[in-house]
């Protein structure tokens, strides 16, 4: 598989650096916070878990210890063997075709605001494609507020998160520039972002044979999606 790094993603810092711009070292400090839960509390114990966008194994190393069976796909090779406990396949999200399906298939990290063309209607084909026909595709939104609260900053385990900027670089389309700072290290991510009305994103799903289940938490953030016949 081609190294490739995509066009309006960047970043800097210590170690590997992947093509959207993600520093694997810092991917393995993020926190998990509370996505596991708002996952165990949507799907069946003991689901199989097709994990999109896994990175280091934020999500993927707690799921697996609540006995999910998961396999975690990421296009960088230096992300994937930092994942124990999980099966790995390295592709871009948009290509992948497995001969499988899952109970699960996840689509976190706001990556369906992915802003590339075809990028997102590819990362929703994906994962109609390998959802089981009973199954769901769990989905993690921006809050529709998002880019106006910016610049912003939390604090984490032994660092400091700042989202710098986010402008405009096309119609639809934001450039936004994330900060990252600990006591013996300082990374950069600049990447691009889609934001999407509620139609949009209805609309979205509709085109990949998705359809919105419910969402899973008050803002909104987190949607349970389902297959629909035409």
């Amino acid at each position: 598989m081609e190294h490739r790094v995509r066009e309006g993603y960047e970043g800097s810092g210590p170690g590997a650096i992947t093509p959207d711009g993600c520093a694997v070292e810092l991917y393995e400090r993020l926190p998990a916070g509370e996505e596991p839960d708002i996952i165990e509390g949507a799907v069946r114990p003991a689901s199989s878990i097709l994990e999109l966008g896994s990175g280091a194994g934020r999500m993927t190393h707690p799921l697996v210890h609540r006995g999910f069976a998961v396999t975690a796909v990421d296009e960088s090779p230096q992300m994937l063997e930092r994942i124990s406990g999980a099966g790995t396949v390295r592709s871009a999200i948009e290509e992948l075709s497995l001969d499988a399906r899952f109970d699960v298939v996840l689509l976190a990290s706001f990556l369906v605001h992915a802003a590339g063309p075809g990028v997102r209607e590819g990362m929703l084909a994906t994962c109609r494609r390998h959802v089981k026909d009973d199954g769901c595709v769990l989905i993690q939104r921006e809050a529709p507020d998002r880019h106006d609260r910016v610049p912003s900053e939390r604090r984490v385990d032994g660092g400091l998160i700042r989202v710098v900027s986010s402008e405009p670089v096309r119609p639809g389309v934001r450039s936004v520039h994330v900060e990252y700072d600990f006591a013996d290290a300082r990374w950069t991510q600049t990447f691009l972002s889609c934001p999407l009305t509620d139609e949009a994103f209805d609309a979205a799903l509709e085109r990949a044979g998705l359809a919105v289940d419910c969402y899973l938490t008050a803002d909104r953030t987190w949607v349970r999606a389902v297959p629909h016949d035409d």
